[in-house]
Order: structure tokens, then sequence, then C-alpha cells
């Protein structure tokens, strides 16, 4: 049922449930079909004002068809909000990719190492990956996003969504150790290959980010990826952490290299297998490069989704029945009452 000369702001244009307007028969079934109400008799339940109710029936304002036609506007009012007025806007396309983007996240043990600099003061590896992937995460309107975290073991954090901000917050909540010490990458490519098998997305890419080697797990890291590769899965790899340098100890100068356990072999190979390709990120402005290439992935073409906003309008006209039957009490009441309070004073 569409009502559109009542569209605007504070109006509506449709009916949610149009089949409420049934009980508008009701009271007129009710007076038709039911006996008239019988007095008790001497039973009766007390009532402290009853003087003033009683006087009330003799107030000017209160005859029998005034009343009535309050009483007649509540009910309507009450159907009215019962059948659940709403306005349903103009229709908004979302843009959609068709994309399925999956990112892997390493947080063992290892990525606790202060060797990034952000604002001159260092900061753990994971949280350069939450300030940079976050924003990244922010900007992929249209893809479906999930997330992956692994350490001795993978966990799907986060199945694919359209919604961004929980993806982003999940990410933001990791914490290092959470999955374990060490690092499962085959792991956490079998777990992203199994959670795409299910999806029926002709572009499915995975970004998977450590900064060292496959130390656990019960999966090969390139035999994940050759399976990865004949389902259509393109992964980009990204190694993160500082080069060699030197650093002062109590025996005076030494070398020190903080990303001695990263396997690039490992990680190169993986995103040639599968036609993606690897990163190398050893700072926070490399990381931002790195997820600033990784932003302009060519969309896959799709037909936006359509929707039409729709907002509640109920409250209208179930307010103005409330208000309605307040105040038809008040003007019932209130000429019997004021006659009470002069007669006590009077008295």
């Amino acid at each position: 049922m569409s009502v559109e000369w009542l569209a605007g702001p504070l109006g509506w244009n449709q009916f949610a449930w149009p089949w409420a307007f049934a009980a508008l028969l009701l009271p007129l079934l009710a007076y038709l079909l039911l006996p008239p109400a019988r007095h008790a008799g001497s039973t009766a339940l007390p009532v402290p004002f009853y003087t003033a109710l009683a006087a009330a029936d003799a107030a000017p304002l209160s005859g029998p068809r005034w009343v009535r036609i309050a009483a007649l506007l509540v009910w309507l009012l009450l159907v009215l909000a019962a059948a659940r007025p709403q306005y349903v806007g103009e229709q908004v396309e979302v843009p959609v990719t068709g994309r399925d983007v999956l990112m892997a996240v390493d947080i063992s043990g290892s990525m606790r190492q202060e060797d990034m600099v952000f604002e001159g003061r260092r900061i753990t590896r994971l949280l350069a990956v939450k300030a940079v992937a976050g924003e990244f995460l922010t900007r992929r309107v249209g893809d479906r996003l999930g997330l992956i975290l692994f350490g001795s073991q993978a966990y799907l954090q986060t199945p694919l969504t359209f919604d961004r901000a929980t993806t982003r917050t999940l990410l933001y909540e990791a914490e290092i150790g959470l999955a374990g010490r060490e690092t499962a990458i085959g792991d956490a490519l079998g777990l992203a290959l199994k959670h795409l098998q299910q999806t029926e997305s002709e572009q499915k890419v995975l970004i998977l980010l450590t900064d060292g080697a496959n130390t656990a797990g019960s999966v090969e890291p390139l035999e994940a990826a050759r399976l990865a590769a004949g389902e259509g899965l393109t992964v980009y790899t990204i190694g993160i952490g500082a080069d060699a340098r030197q650093v002062n100890t109590l025996f005076g100068r030494r070398w020190s290299n903080p990303s001695a356990d990263l396997d690039e072999a490992s990680l190169r190979q993986i995103a040639e297998l599968t036609g993606g390709q690897y990163f190398r990120a050893r700072s926070l402005q490399d990381l931002q490069s790195i997820y600033a290439q990784l932003d302009e992935l060519e969309p896959a073409a799709a037909d936006p989704e359509v929707f039409r906003p729709v907002s509640e309008r109920f409250y209208w006209p179930l307010g103005a029945a409330l208000a309605m039957a307040l105040l038809l009490g008040l003007v019932q009441l209130w000429p019997a009452l004021n006659r009470r309070r002069v007669a006590q004073y009077a008295g």
C-alpha cells in the first residue's frame, strides 16, 4: 500500500503491515455482536477518587458525542501505528567490485620486534601493520574483506564481509602471541584457500604478511601455493623487518640483523606461483607504499547493488494517540478535581 501524498521527512509512503487496518472494524463488531455490560450489583472495586469520576460525567465538554469522537480518533491513530508506516527513500547504489580480499597477518612472537619508526619513536612491527593495514581496509569500498591471524596456528578472525569497520576493529584488537609464538605460513595459506573455495567470486586475493619463516603447522607453504594457483587465488606476500644495522653494546658497536629469520625466497616463490607479487617492507614508509600499490588492484566489473533506505514512522501516530488519550483523560477529570480542591479550601 502506497500513500505518496504523505511522503516527506515526517510522513510516509508505504505501510509494512497494511493488514493491520482490518482492526478498524473491531469497535463496530464489538458494538454489534457483544451484549451490553451488566452492572455487578454490590460487587465493586473501591476507587478513592470515585466522586471526582462521577462528577466528571457532568462536565460540559464530556458529552457522549465528544467522548466518542475523541476515542475513535485515538483508535484510528493506534491502528495507523500498528500498520507501521514507513518512508522509503530514493534508490541508492552501493559499489561492489566482486573481489574477495583476505588479509593474513602474522602475530607470532617475533612481531614484537621494535624496528619500525613512527614520529621519531620505535614501535613494534605489529603496531605498524595495524596502522597501515587498517587504513587500507577503510579504503577498500566494494570489496568483501576477511582477516586471518596466524602464529603457531591459523585462525579465521573475520569471514568475508562488506563490514569494513568490524574487520578493522578485529585487526586492531589482535595481540602478539594470541595464536602461538611460532609461524605457520602454510596453514595460513591453506585456511585462506579453504575459505575462498566456498565463494563464487571470480577474483580472489590473499595478502599475506610475515616477518619470519615457516616453523610450525602441517601444511608446506609451497604446496599450499600450488593448490592456491590451481583455484585461481592470487597471493601477494609482504616480508616485514628492518635491514641489518650497527648497534651499541657493552662490547662496542656490533652488527644486528632483526630480519635474519625472514624467508624471502619462499615468500617470493609463493607470490610467483599464484601470479602475485612479493614486497619488502623495511620501514613504516615502505609498508605504506606497499599498501598504496595493493590499493590500486583493478576492480572486477559487477552490477552495483541497489537498495532503498527505509525509515520507520510509526512513532508519530503512536505518540499522537498517547498524547490525545492523556489529554482526554485530563479534560474529563480536571473540572471535577478542581471543584474538589476548591471545596477542600472552603471547608
